[in-house]
């Protein structure tokens, strides 16, 4: 890994430790780190991004909070534009100060509803990550609406949780830590094709 992606990192894991004693952002412990810290929001994020590979085109992060899986897979990822999509006012405003520190180009925060965002950038999304927000109904429309039909959708989770998403097709589940029981589920959307 290049040095300035590993400072881009350390960046994050300092403003992230501030921020976090004035809101909450994460429970894991960041005073000092542990190991599981460190696995939960660097280096699983660091493995997906290999898989993500190179993007051609808009990247969307639906409930960014305290950044992760987001501003550390961006370290790497640096020439895919990222939106990062957050409704809580203070997290939408950590979330700006990290990018800010961690000198991320092509990285904005939306300050919005997954509903909203998605309303106004209808099929842009090449890639759409999520980690902690609950898979149902309104998280599969929001990401048929964002997803292109080359789209793929990484769904952070523990293994063995794999759950069916409505429209969307389970490509493959992604193992990250394997102590951790972490892996990526990658979904693609479904296009129904209308004869007549």
């Amino acid at each position: 890994m290049a040095d300035e992606a590993i400072g881009r990192l350390e960046a994050y894991m300092s403003f992230l430790a501030k921020w976090n004693s004035k809101i909450n952002l994460t429970a894991l412990p960041l005073a000092p780190p542990t190991n599981e810290t460190f696995d939960r929001l660097l280096i699983e994020p660091l493995l997906a991004a290999r898989y993500a590979g190179s993007v051609g085109g808009a990247w969307f992060d639906l409930g960014s909070g305290g950044g992760s899986p987001a501003l550390p897979m961006k370290a790497v990822l640096l020439e895919t534009p990222l939106t990062m999509v957050e409704s809580k006012v203070r997290k939408a405003v950590f979330l700006r100060e990290a990018v800010n520190a961690m000198h991320l180009p092509g990285t904005r925060v939306e300050n919005e509803r997954f509903e909203d965002v998605a309303r106004i950038n209808p099929n842009t999304a090449e890639l759409l990550t999520v980690r902690a927000v609950r898979i149902d109904a309104t998280l599969a429309s929001v990401a048929s609406q964002l997803l292109g039909r080359s789209g793929r959708l990484f769904l952070f989770q523990p293994i063995g949780r794999h759950v069916p998403l409505g429209g969307f097709e389970h490509v493959e589940t992604i193992h990250l830590i394997s102590e951790r029981g972490s892996c990526v589920a990658v979904y693609r959307p479904m296009f129904h094709v209308e004869h007549n």
